[in-house]
């Protein structure tokens, strides 16, 4: 049996990467959640008209990797305290967001936020040190297209990189 977790942390791409390689996931997926148009287009997504932000849609084996190891990885790729962007990337659709699937996901999300915040590792980042992270249930999660899916590693080898 297998869980599903849901992260925005900026642009999806390096995200999905870092999350990818976690020993335990067993597959994870770029696209939209949390707006409210139907079936988004990366094009409507990027130009603010969906509500949406870009999102890691990860499955895991609970019996391998705890929720608290993504979430580890989820703070470490992004500067949580950057409201709607990450460095260039500027816009609702790069917020900060926790999909939450079930109450026990969604304590865990609480509980690692504040301990990141009381931790102060987050006061010498860009934003003001206070994280602003979004912490939601999830909603329907829409696959981006198939050029997204995947991009770092498809980039790497176009580009003969191992």
């Amino acid at each position: 049996m297998t869980e599903t977790g849901t992260f925005g942390a900026g642009c999806f791409w390096g995200v999905e990467a870092a999350l990818r390689h976690i020993d335990g996931v067993t597959d994870a997926a770029v696209g939209y959640a949390g707006g409210t148009t139907r079936n988004p287009t990366y094009e409507n997504v990027c130009a603010g008209q969906t509500g949406h932000a870009e999102v890691v849609e990860v499955t895991f084996d609970p019996q391998r990797l705890g929720y608290d190891r993504l979430l580890e990885v989820f703070w470490a790729c992004h500067d949580p305290t950057q409201l709607n962007r990450q460095g260039w990337d500027v816009g609702t659709q790069y917020r900060s967001v926790i999909f939450f699937h079930s109450p026990e996901q969604e304590k865990q999300a609480r509980k690692s936020l504040q301990a990141l915040q009381a931790s102060g590792r987050v006061d010498g980042n860009p934003g003001d040190g206070n994280i602003v992270t979004e912490i939601s249930p999830a909603s329907d999660f829409w696959r981006a297209e198939e050029y997204h899916q995947r991009y770092v590693e498809k980039q790497s080898k176009r580009r003969g990189l191992p």
